[in-house]
């Protein structure tokens, strides 16, 4: 196949459209206060109108992987980009909560045919060659996204309404689509057998069941029966799911997803470093949002910029981690990234309610060092692991393994320091000023003068003491995993055997060079 001769400006656009869909819920976290005043919404719409993307999203990412395999990678791009510019739209319109949270749930569902259709379109048109750099940019472009949010929110919401973080999204989806027309080429649709209806429907339950219970775990209670049932059909509906997969390979069908990867060391291993990074990142950054608002008395916008000593770190070792990989191998860089990782949250589990900001920025500079130096081999070796015809398929998981590592860092860091925070508080802060720390806020904003500083300076060192044990917690299971990288080695095959081959009706045909838009 001859190399597209716009692949890097392709790149670019791809990158677009990645910090497009994942600016946005880090948007709307600085958002939601206005948005509770305009809407009347309470604790519990709140709640919602941020989960309905996230739990939409993590469990159409499957099907949708699928889905744009077989449209073709570039029309699923497309048109997943419509579908969340016109919910953004719609969205910042809406007049009530529930209005909102259903158009936060068409969001997410054309969030979930954009991200794995971008790594597919790198994959097809980048040589095996370039892929390290390119998967390097849009490793970048993924963790920005998230990390610029609170800045943008900020300063948005210094001029405008709520709606601004919607309306936001309108503009540049409109560039991207543009853009895509003219510089991403058409990627030809993967010819399969049947779509696995049956499949896509045990996957995307078992993921929204899952994901909802631990996205409401932490308010519910891990014991609540609601919480039990939903983790227990999860259970159920991947054994259903793993079964029927197991069937149809048998009978030379088209599973929706290939079993036979988990049986891969090396898949296995990345997927669950990828995983694990996030789940410390999202839940340290979670609290460290709050600690910063709340203890230090940050502004949204000078708290958001709080994260951009991440930001730069990770886009310098996302560049750079080709080189990285190339001098250490993949494992050594994963597992080196998750040692800087684990530096960076020891550094921060000594932070004090009165720690200065720099402290703070080194310790989150050196996990942004080492999130940027993992992602690019991580997500390589997960879309290496497949041949052409499954590449949209491990695109997918590749972007479930994050999302459900995010989400169950927030639940359980956040259930961790939630717990610590009450059982430090005690008796000193009797009634719903030892729930949260922002509800002893509001509490000690009622109350008189010395009232009031003896609630904050009580619910301020509580919440910093049980910030820095999730930030061990979470050192200690970075730890883990890099010893895992390190201690288990990928099997060995013959010489030129592929990873795993596609059955004969997922291999594409000999794909003709691509064309320009």
């Amino acid at each position: 196949m001859s190399e597209y001769p716009r692949r890097w400006a392709a790149l670019a656009v791809l990158s677009l459209t990645l910090v497009a869909v994942t600016l946005d819920n880090s948007v709307l976290n600085t958002a939601l206060p206005s948005l509770a005043h305009a809407l009347r919404a309470d604790t519990s719409d709140l709640q919602w109108i941020t989960d309905a993307y996230t739990l939409v999203f993590a469990s159409a990412l499957i099907l949708a992987g699928t889905l744009g395999a077989r449209l073709g990678s570039r029309n699923a791009l497309l048109g997943g980009l419509v579908i969340f510019g016109g919910g953004s739209a719609v969205a910042a319109l809406s007049d009530t909560p529930g209005e909102l949270i259903a158009w936060r749930a068409v969001m997410g569902l054309g969030a979930a045919f954009v991200m794995p259709a971008t790594l597919a379109i790198i994959t097809r048109i980048f040589p095996p060659a370039e892929r390290p750099k390119a998967f390097g940019a849009w490793s970048a472009a993924a963790g920005v996204g998230v990390l610029i949010g609170p800045v943008t929110g900020g300063a948005l919401l210094e001029h405008f309404s709520w709606s601004s973080a919607f309306w936001i999204n309108v503009p540049l989806v409109a560039f991207a689509v543009v853009a895509v027309l003219v510089l991403v080429p058409p990627v030809p649709a993967v010819r399969g057998g049947r779509l696995d209806i049956l499949g896509a429907l045990l996957s995307t339950a078992a993921v929204a069941a899952l994901v909802d219970a631990v996205i409401q775990a932490p308010s519910r209670g891990w014991a609540d029966a609601v919480t039990l049932a939903e983790l227990g059909a999860s259970a159920v509906l991947v054994a259903a799911f793993v079964l029927w997969q197991r069937r149809l390979a048998a009978r030379a069908g088209s599973p929706l997803v290939r079993l036979d990867l988990f049986a891969n060391r090396t898949f296995v291993i990345a997927a669950l470093s990828l995983a694990v990074v996030f789940f410390v990142l999202f839940g340290t950054l979670f609290e460290l949002s709050q600690y910063l608002q709340l203890v230090h008395g940050y502004t949204p916008l000078v708290a958001g910029l709080g994260a951009m000593p991440f930001a730069v770190a990770m886009a310098l070792t996302s560049a750079t981690s080709p080189i990285i990989a190339r001098r250490l191998g993949v494992r050594g860089t994963l597992a080196l990234g998750l040692l800087l990782a684990t530096a960076g949250l020891l550094s921060l589990a000594t932070t004090g309610v009165h720690t200065e900001f720099w402290r703070i920025a080194v310790g989150t500079a050196v996990i942004g060092l080492g999130m940027g130096m993992m992602m690019a081999p991580a997500s390589l070796q997960i879309s290496g692991s497949v041949p052409a015809g499954y590449v949209s398929m491990a695109s997918a998981l590749n972007s479930v393994i994050r999302e459900l590592g995010g989400v169950l860092g927030i639940a359980v860091l956040g259930t961790v320091v939630s717990s610590a925070y009450r059982s430090s508080v005690g008796s000193s802060l009797p009634g719903p000023a030892g729930t949260d720390l922002p509800t002893a806020h509001g509490v000690a904003a009622s109350l008189p003068a010395p009232a009031a500083q003896h609630v904050i300076e009580v619910a301020d060192r509580a919440f910093t003491d049980a910030m820095d044990r999730g930030a061990l917690i979470a050192a200690g299971i970075a730890f883990l995993m890099a010893l895992a990288v390190l201690v288990v080695r990928p099997a060995r095959r013959p010489a030129g055997e592929p990873v795993a081959e596609a059955p004969a009706a997922e291999v594409p045909e000999p794909r003709p060079a691509l064309q320009t838009a």
